[in-house]
């Protein structure tokens, strides 16, 4: 099937698909986005997604684009037009198309983009019995980095890092603090208690991420949100990662030492398994 795409109310080939040059945020980054994971059809935790995203807008004084039931609705027209059964959802919405100028413009519309594309999760269900490395590298982005934005270069370059030491992730730090990954929130667990960074604007408060403490913390486990060192991370019993794309991982080296025993640990491979019995519960998807 032909891969189709959302643009401003019209859904169009993508081939065809396009905005305006002078888009902002294609000139200045003024824009937001989500990442839906979908699973058999089903969008998973579509509305803390849907939540974020309007927080995020009103962040930037961006105006909601449109009510939340038609939104869906184009979202889930798009999903089945294109016919894929597991793929993920991208949803960006800019400020608008105006002459370039950094003050925002008097009367421009949002422009509201979305795109789909096939991704096989079946990876990451064989990935916690594997587990991945990360690796660590300098916090280079700007202090606002819980409003989730198109302006991503310092992410960028941290993963191109990653992918060039041969690592599934870099893990951010500032100073000797371990913020976030590039793309994911980072986690370790030490004598039972699960830690990660609180939420603030160092971190994006991802919506794997409270899942997972909701989760955790059902499941009578002890989780403690705040900032750790690469030190601690170092000499934890576990550790994991969490994202949309990857909803639990194991991390079993940091800069090439191994965690532990360098395997997946006992508490990531339940919270693994409680992590998959939640999607499956949502969207009826098994591995």
């Amino acid at each position: 099937m032909p891969q189709l795409a959302y643009v401003n109310g019209r859904i169009q080939p993508l081939a065809d698909a396009s905005l305006h040059v002078e888009d902002r945020g294609t000139q200045f980054a003024d824009a937001v986005y989500e990442v839906c994971a979908v699973l058999a059809g089903r969008i998973l935790d579509w509305q803390p997604h849907l939540d974020r995203l309007r927080r995020n807008l009103a962040e930037l004084s961006i105006d909601w684009p449109m009510a939340d039931g038609p939104f869906g609705l184009q979202a889930r027209r798009l999903i089945a037009a294109n016919g894929h059964e597991d793929c993920l959802l991208y949803i960006q919405i800019s400020r608008g198309t105006a002459r370039r100028d950094h003050a925002f413009p008097g009367a421009a519309a949002a422009n509201v983009v979305m795109t789909v594309r096939r991704f096989d999760f079946r990876q990451r269900v064989a990935q916690l019995a594997s587990g991945v490395a990360v690796i660590t590298q300098p916090d280079t982005r700007w202090r606002r980095v819980d409003i989730k934005t198109t302006g991503l270069l310092g992410n960028v370059l941290a993963k191109q890092a990653a992918r060039a030491a041969g690592a599934f992730e870099a893990w951010l730090l500032h100073g000797e603090t371990v913020r976030e990954g590039s793309s994911t929130n980072a986690w370790i667990i030490k004598d039972g208690r699960i830690i990660t960074h609180p939420t603030g604007t160092e971190i994006l408060p991802g919506i794997a991420r409270n899942s997972l403490i909701n989760l955790a913390q059902a499941a009578q486990l002890v989780v403690e949100e705040r900032p750790f060192t690469l030190a601690e991370a170092k000499a934890a019993d576990e550790a994991f990662l969490t994202s949309t794309t990857a909803p639990i991982l194991p991390v079993i080296r940091i800069d090439g030492q191994a965690i532990a025993s360098g395997r997946p640990g006992p508490i990531t491979t339940r919270l693994g398994e409680q992590v998959w019995a939640e999607v499956a519960r949502q969207t009826g998807w098994r591995a």
